[in-house]
């Protein structure tokens, strides 16, 4: 399993668990997208190369969703595969998807942000929690 829902009063928070931090990563960007469109349907078609820094790994993550939203916001990306690597607090993905077609996809929830609130990464373990506002 990718990720695990998580109860929550208002949003949706989710957990990742994996073999490496990079997985869990990878894991919540399938999540986030999963949240929002039947992320299986989505087609590898474009590769869009996304770099994403933070000052922790809390906000290497914020950093990394968050460029997710702003790619279908603005050019209307959704993506289905993420192949990432972490760097101490630098990260590379390559993420494999395509332009949203509603019909396809099938909307779900809109994910209007991604939050601090009970946010949490555990390189040891690895796994990690996240909050989507929704």
């Amino acid at each position: 399993m990718r990720y695990e829902v998580l109860e929550h009063t208002a949003d949706v928070m989710i957990r990742t668990t994996g073999v490496s931090l990079e997985e869990c990563f990878a894991n919540a960007a399938y999540a986030l997208f999963d949240q929002m469109v039947e992320a299986d349907r989505i087609e590898p078609v474009d590769v869009r190369e996304i770099a994403a820094e933070g000052f922790d790994l809390e906000s290497l993550l914020m950093n990394f969703l968050s460029e997710f939203l702003f790619l279908l916001d603005t050019e209307r990306l959704v993506f289905g595969r993420f192949d990432v690597s972490i760097d101490g607090l630098k990260l590379r993905c390559l993420a494999h998807g395509e332009r949203i077609d509603l019909e396809r996809h099938g909307p779900k929830k809109e994910v209007k942000a991604i939050t601090y609130n009970m946010m949490s990464v555990d390189a040891d373990e690895p796994s990690l929690t996240v909050v989507f506002d929704i």
